[in-house]
Order: C-alpha cells, then structure tokens, then sequence
C-alpha cells in the first residue's frame, strides 16, 4: 500500500465528516462509519451508473463486491476504476445478467444505472433480493411500472431513493428556504419549466453488426428490439421512445420533481400536452423535438416547454424553471438561482456550490458532472440516514413516480390529442379507456411485466 492512497483516504474521509456533520450534526459521524462497509452492486457501469458509485464511496465505507453490464468492455474499465477508488483495493465480480449477480450475492445497497427501459424491473428484483436501491430517473418508462416499483419497495421495506438530485443541490436547498418558505414569493400562481438544449441526436448511421463484447438482446431486454445501428450507450438510445419518454421523460422530470418538492405538491389534476418531431425531421430519432406541457394544480399551472433547436428563451436558464409570484419571481437552475421582486426590494442571487478542493478526484474523473456532484454526495448521504433510520429519504420512490409518470401522462396527451386526469387509486385515466391502455407499454417475450397488485 502506498503513501498517496493512505493520505487520499484520509484526505477523502476528513472531506466526508465534514459534509456529514453539516448535514446531519454529529450523528452524521455515525452514519459514515457504520460497523462493516456496506455491500454494493452497480447494475448499468456507463457514465452515470459510474458517477452515483464514485459519489457513495466517497461518503461512506462501502466495498463494491459486483458489477452488472452487458457491454464488457464497459464492464472490465469499469472494474480497474473501481479497484482504484474503493479502499480494499479490490476488483468487483463482474456479470452480464443482473439477475445471477442479484442471486450470488448478498448485497446492502444496489445502484442502479441502466437506461430506463430497465429500471422497473431490476429495482423490484433487488428490493426482493433484500437490499435497498438508489435508481435512476426516470424510475420507468411507463406508468404502472411506477406503480409496481412503489409497490414493491413498500411490500420489501426497502429504502429506494431517485436519482433526482436537485432535492439535494445546495443552492436549491437554500432557495427553498430563504426564498419560497420564507414567504418571499407570496403567493405562487404560475410555473414555468424549460429546457431549450440542442440535446436530440439527428444522426443516421446505417446498420452493421453487432459486435461480440455486446449482448444486444440482453441490452434490449423487455423493450423492442431495434435493428442495431451503432453502441446504445450515451445519448443514441435517448433518441427513440423505444427506451425512454423523450426529454420531457429525461429533462422535465427534473424541473417538475423539484418544483413539487419546493411547493409541496402532489398529483396533478390534469396534464395536457402538444408538440412533436416540427423542425428536425430527416434524423432516425423519434422524439419530440418541440413540446409544451401543462401540469394543472388548483389555482396553478406548471407548464413545460422545449425545444431542442433555436435559442433558448432566457440564455442564463436554458434548463430551469421560474416561480411566479405577486412578490417576485425565482429563476432556478442547476447553476444558480436569482430572485427579483415586484418593487424595489433587494434581488438575491446564488451560485452553484463545487467542492474541487475537498474532493480532487472529481477534476480527473471523465465526463463528470462537476456541478452535480455536491448534490449527488448529499443525495447519498441523505439515502444512507434513511436505511438506518428505516424512514424515507428525500427523493422516495413515491415522489419519483409521481414526477415521472406526470411526464409519461404527457406524452400520452400529446399523442392522443386530449388532456388526461390520472387516478392513482385505480390506476386508470376514468373515461378514457385508450389512455388507460396506454399506461402499460407491452413487453418484449420472454420478459413479462410487473404488477402493482403481485409484486
């Protein structure tokens, strides 16, 4: 063992209390110094399955025993990161089936981050497996795969927390408190969401074989099977509805999800929704390149609208949402968050909040998200305190299906032409059996799909 990775994990460990005495005082010490490491599986070893496990090492002993992908080439560089990161030094066992990983192992904690055609399904096999999940957003790609996941957690008593992040992003936390809670804002009345990024792939690249490091089948899983034209991975699977909800499904879960947390909101009373493929038609992607949705609350709307061509509305919140009002208006960001109010009260303005210093590993880790990490250390911290205090952690997996079925109901409205009322009682859009059908995409033989009712 070396001089550099003893004073690294002291470095990392010094860096760790700090963030958790200022986030749960001197109980925080406990927790990041449970009695063992805790057990942890990745399933899904691409950018963002790699950056949540590289964010709970660094808060908390963990020894990551297994990883899950059916691309092995991601899978082995994968595996020589995480030997270098996790203080045993130790390779993980490495699976192309996440069900065999699931089933050789006793696991605390399995991360999961597949694409979204996935998530419903490996978290309801790990809950059954007896470890608690952190999943990725969107939690589904369909409304009563949401309703099974929540089932499911509930039924296992596991913790399940959404990698909805921003409910743990510093900047945002202090927004919601010294701005909305604090009466600020008086009373709020509109809502508007945005995201205006050239994020929609336009490419067309022609078919070719399936390389042999890939299980395409295995990748493709319960969702149809598209002919293969190049490595999913990144944001080509992002293009096609196949796998995903578009970016209302990617990018507006997000907003609406933190939104609903400022404001203390639930279902919403109606969702309706226009848009479709308007300017950017000549690529294979079938997502919508333009959509505007609204959200409906009592005395409240929230409305979504993007567009992944042209220019952004307001070039400093090209991904944000705003609160409306009859004090003032709160723009807020990943970034940062401004508040103006009516008259000439004082403007408040806050950045996002890095930590290169207290974490350096972050400046040399590829493709990070440096801006998110804070808030996704937070987000672990926050998952961890409600596995020992077996309570719900802040981004629950009720919440997080909440939020992504709304942006799923959207889509469905777009498509159909109407606005729908969702009653999650009964689980059906009342007086519209087409839209209730399409709560419940079709699966793929030999995968069968979950039931809220049979978890």
């Amino acid at each position: 063992m070396n001089t550099f990775n003893i004073n690294r994990r002291h470095f990392l460990k010094g860096a760790s209390a700090t963030l958790a005495l200022s986030t749960f005082g001197f109980r925080g010490i406990d927790l990041i110094n449970p009695q063992q490491p805790f057990r942890v599986a990745l399933i899904g070893t691409g950018w963002y399955g790699k950056s949540d496990l590289f964010r709970l090492i660094q808060v908390a002993p963990v020894e990551v025993v297994a990883l899950c992908d059916v691309d092995k080439n991601m899978l082995n560089a994968a595996a020589d990161l995480v030997s270098k990161r996790q203080k045993s030094g130790k390779k993980p066992k490495l699976y192309g089936d996440y069900r065999k990983l699931l089933s050789e192992n006793e696991l605390d904690i399995v991360l999961i981050g597949t694409p979204d055609h996935w998530h419903s399904l490996q978290m309801i096999d790990a809950v059954k497996a007896g470890a608690h999940v952190y999943v990725q957003k969107p939690i589904s790609v369909d409304v009563l795969e949401g309703e099974a996941m929540v089932a499911a957690a509930r039924k296992y008593n596991k913790v399940v927390q959404v990698g909805t992040q921003r409910k743990s992003t510093p900047h945002l936390i202090d927004a919601k408190k010294n701005i909305v809670d604090a009466g600020l804002l008086g009373t709020i009345r509109h809502v508007e969401m945005c995201c205006y990024f050239a994020m929609r792939n336009n490419s067309n690249p022609p078919l070719e074989p399936v390389p042999d490091f890939l299980d395409y089948e295995m990748w493709t899983g319960p969702a149809p099977l598209r002919p293969y034209d190049g490595i999913p991975h990144i944001r080509w699977w992002r293009a096609f509805m196949e796998y995903g909800n578009g970016v209302t499904g990617d990018m507006c879960v997000h907003m609406l999800d933190t939104v609903r947390w400022m404001l203390k909101l639930g279902w919403p009373t109606k969702i309706s929704a226009n848009g479709g493929i308007f300017v950017q038609k000549d690529a294979k992607s079938n997502i919508a390149d333009t959509q505007v949705a609204n959200f409906e609350y009592p005395e409240l709307n929230c409305v979504w609208t993007h567009r992944t061509w042209g220019t952004p509305a307001d070039p400093q919140y090209p991904w944000s949402f705003k609160l409306y009002g009859d004090k003032g208006t709160l723009s807020a960001s990943t970034m940062q968050y401004d508040f103006v109010p009516v008259g000439d009260g004082e403007k408040i303005h806050k950045d996002v909040v890095y930590e290169r210093e207290k974490y350096p590993e972050d400046l040399t880790e590829e493709r990070i998200e440096l801006n998110a990490a804070p808030a996704t250390r937070l987000h672990m911290l926050d998952f961890l305190n409600a596995i020992d205090k077996k309570s719900r952690p802040v981004a629950d997996i009720e919440e997080g299906h909440i939020s992504t079925a709304s942006c799923i109901l959207a889509n469905i409205s777009m498509e159909l032409g109407r606005p729908l009322s969702y009653d999650p009682k009964t689980m059906t859009v009342p007086g519209d059996a087409e839209a209730t059908q399409k709560l419940q995409r079709a699966y793929s033989s030999p995968w069968v799909h979950p039931d809220p009712k049979k978890v």
